[in-house]
């Protein structure tokens, strides 16, 4: 299902290639043990990391709103997480957020048939970046450890961009670093209220990369399960 000549791929990383979930769980299980979690009263992991989580993405929410700075983000979700078991120590909690950000980045689980396609697309002679909102060294060390930089000619990110995703500032930024134009261009992500959205609002097309097969209204240029899928696209 070839309907158009692209000439830029920009991918999303968290949640599309880099699998963050599976990261982000390894790395706080490792933190667990390390800040003696369960001595301090916090019994069950999987508990500790759905509360986690759940606190991560409300801010998240918040600093792309731009309610929240890049620095309270890091070390109030381990804050509020720790408040959450009344361990209200600001200390202990800013600890946590320096040990996250030195494992979480070293993990390198990928989703299933990332480097095959990103294998594909390099050969078939695609321009390959990357735009995310994620810190700019925590992703480096992602792309480096998990063997995908070597995919991607250049990361553009949030902070380069002083912009966000969905903003279209970020998308405009991105197409002036690498050269190119919207109508030749096409978004991967995984997220239908910032990759999607964003690129809607410059009019590139997108792929809505949905593995679990989420229900929903939005109408973007194609939607695949996998990421193999990529295949009938390009």
């Amino acid at each position: 299902m070839q309907v158009k000549q692209y000439k830029s791929l920009f991918f999303d990383l968290d949640h599309t290639l880099w699998d963050f979930e599976t990261n982000s769980i390894h790395t706080l299980l490792k933190m667990y043990d390390e800040f003696g979690l369960q001595e301090k009263g916090i019994d069950s992991f999987d508990d500790f990391n759905e509360v986690y989580h759940a606190i991560n993405d409300k801010l998240w929410a918040r600093f792309r709103s731009g309610f929240l700075s890049r620095e309270e983000l890091r070390w109030k979700r381990m804050w509020q997480t720790l408040v959450h078991y009344r361990i209200p120590n600001i200390d202990t909690a800013k600890q946590m957020s320096e040990r996250y950000l030195e494992i979480l980045p070293t993990q390198n689980a990928v989703f299933p048939y990332a480097i095959e396609a990103l294998q594909y697309c390099q050969a078939k002679g695609y321009e390959m970046h990357l735009i995310t909102n994620g810190f700019e060294a925590t992703q480096h060390a992602k792309l480096k450890h998990s063997s995908m930089d070597i995919y991607f000619d250049k990361m553009i990110t949030s902070e380069q961009a002083m912009s966000m995703k969905p903003h279209k500032e970020i998308f405009e930024y991105a197409m002036q670093e690498t050269n190119t134009k919207a109508i030749e261009s096409l978004m991967i992500g995984d997220a239908l209220d910032i990759d999607i959205l964003g690129a809607q609002q410059v009019n590139m097309d997108q792929v809505y990369f949905n593995p679990n097969e989420n229900l929903h209204s939005q109408k973007p240029t194609y939607e695949i399960k996998s990421l193999l899928d990529l295949k009938s696209i390009l």
